[in-house]
């Protein structure tokens, strides 16, 4: 039996990861892909807390943040597609104003 102590270890580093690639890189995919990865990071600790205490209220909130993560895909990938056609760029730095 693995140690919630290594769990929870791969969920700080992924979050770590994630939170590096949102604050260093300017591409819109690269960001939303990186919030992914700070989400599945909460994920697991979700499910090492579940485990280790016995407990279905981690993993039940792991189905409630998989639905939103889903939703946010859909919407913000739908948005970027938008500005792409309008910009022909997703560089986040170049989108400094909404405009219609």
């Amino acid at each position: 039996m693995i140690p919630v102590n290594y769990y929870l270890a791969l969920s700080a580093v992924l979050f770590c990861i994630g939170a590096l690639g949102v604050l260093v890189r300017r591409n819109a995919l690269v960001i939303f892909m990186s919030i992914e990865l700070m989400l599945n990071a909460a994920n697991v600790a979700f499910v090492a807390f579940s485990r280790q205490f016995g407990h279905l209220d981690g993993q039940i909130m792991v189905l409630f943040v998989l639905t939103v993560a889903a939703a946010e895909v859909a919407v913000g990938l739908a948005m970027i597609v938008a500005i792409f056609r309008v910009r022909a760029s997703i560089n986040v730095d170049e989108l400094n104003q909404l405009r219609g």
